[in-house]
C-alpha cells in the first residue's frame, strides 16, 4: 500500500508541473505575439498569410511609436499618479486596518463589514459623482485630480486588518505598560512585522492604477496631463491601422510594470496567502 502511494506521488507532481507550464505558456503567449508584431516592418504585416516570426529585430519601431505619441511624458505622468496612489492607499489602509484590529469599540464588525461592502460597488456606479466632485475643486489636469479619489481602499484595509490580527495582543499590552501609544506601536512595531502584506498593497495598488484608462481620460484634457494608456490609443492613425508600431509602444509601456511584477512576484503571494487563515 505504502509503496503504491509512493508510485503515485512522483506521477502527481510531473502532472502539477505540467499543468503549470502549460498555464505558464497561455499567459506568456500574448506578450511572446506582442514582441513579434512590434519587430515587424509593414511590409512584414501586410503579407498574407500572416508571418508569425519578425525577419529581423527592429527597434525602429519603438522610436517610431515614441515619434508619433510622447509616451516618455505619459510614462512620467502615470508613474507619479500611480506612486501617489500607492502611498495614499498605504496610509489610509494603515490607520483604518489598525482600528478595525485593535481597537475595541461599539460595533466595530458592523463598520468593518460596511467598510467591506464599498468593494462590491461598481467603479462604473461611482465615476459620475467622483468626476463632478474632482471638476469643482477645480482639480481637471491635475496629479490630485488623477490619484486622490482611488487613495482609500477597502481591500487595502482588509488585507492589512488580516495580517495585523496575526500578531498578538499581549504585544500590544506590554507596549502600553511600558508607555507605547497607538500611533508609536503601529510605527515601530506592527508596520515592521507587517512589511509582507504592506509590500503586496503596494505592488497591487500601483499597477491597478498605472493600467487606468477611463479615468485619466475623463479627468485630463490637458495633453501633457495624459497617462500612457490613452497615449496607446494616440498610436491609431487615421487612414490606417499600424498594429506593429501599436504593439512597440505596448512593449514600452509593458516594460516597468513587467519588471515590477518579476521582482516582487514573491512578495505579493507571499503577502496575499499570509492573512488568509485569520479572521
Amino acid at each position: 500500500m505504502m509503496s503504491s502511494n509512493f508510485r503515485r506521488r512522483p506521477l502527481i507532481t510531473i502532472g502539477q508541473y505540467l499543468i503549470l507550464i502549460i498555464a505558464a505558456l497561455i499567459i506568456l503567449f500574448p506578450i511572446w505575439s506582442a514582441f513579434n508584431i512590434s519587430m515587424m516592418s509593414d511590409t512584414e504585416m501586410g503579407s498574407y498569410p500572416p508571418l508569425q516570426f519578425p525577419s529581423a529585430i527592429r527597434l525602429n519601431n519603438i522610436r517610431r511609436a515614441l515619434t508619433q505619441a510622447p509616451l516618455p511624458r505619459y510614462l512620467l505622468n502615470s508613474i507619479v499618479q500611480s506612486t501617489l496612489v500607492m502611498f495614499g492607499q498605504l496610509v489610509t489602509a494603515c490607520l483604518a486596518a489598525y482600528a478595525f484590529a485593535f481597537i475595541d469599540f461599539k460595533w466595530r464588525d458592523f463598520f468593518f463589514l460596511l467598510f467591506l461592502s464599498t468593494m462590491m460597488i461598481p467603479w462604473e456606479a461611482t465615476i459620475i459623482p467622483n468626476y463632478l466632485f474632482v471638476r469643482k475643486l477645480g482639480w481637471t489636469d491635475t496629479f490630485q485630480g488623477l490619484a486622490v479619489p482611488f487613495m482609500a481602499t477597502g481591500f487595502g484595509t482588509f488585507l492589512l486588518r488580516q495580517f495585523f490580527l496575526k500578531i498578538p495582543y499581549d504585544l500590544k499590552d506590554a507596549a502600553t505598560i511600558d508607555g507605547c501609544g497607538s500611533f508609536r506601536f503601529l510605527i515601530t512595531i506592527v508596520l515592521p512585522l507587517a512589511r509582507p502584506a504592506l509590500g503586496t498593497l503596494a505592488v497591487y495598488s500601483f499597477l491597478q492604477t498605472y493600467n487606468q484608462y477611463l479615468w485619466p481620460l475623463l479627468v485630463t484634457n490637458d495633453p501633457t496631463m495624459r497617462t500612457v494608456q490613452i497615449g496607446i490609443a494616440l498610436l491609431q492613425d487615421e487612414e490606417r491601422l499600424m498594429i506593429n508600431i501599436i504593439m512597440a509602444g505596448v512593449i514600452f509601456i509593458l516594460i516597468p510594470t513587467l519588471s515590477l511584477f518579476v521582482v516582487s512576484n514573491r512578495q505579493l503571494i507571499r503577502g496575499l496567502t499570509a492573512g488568509a487563515v485569520k479572521g
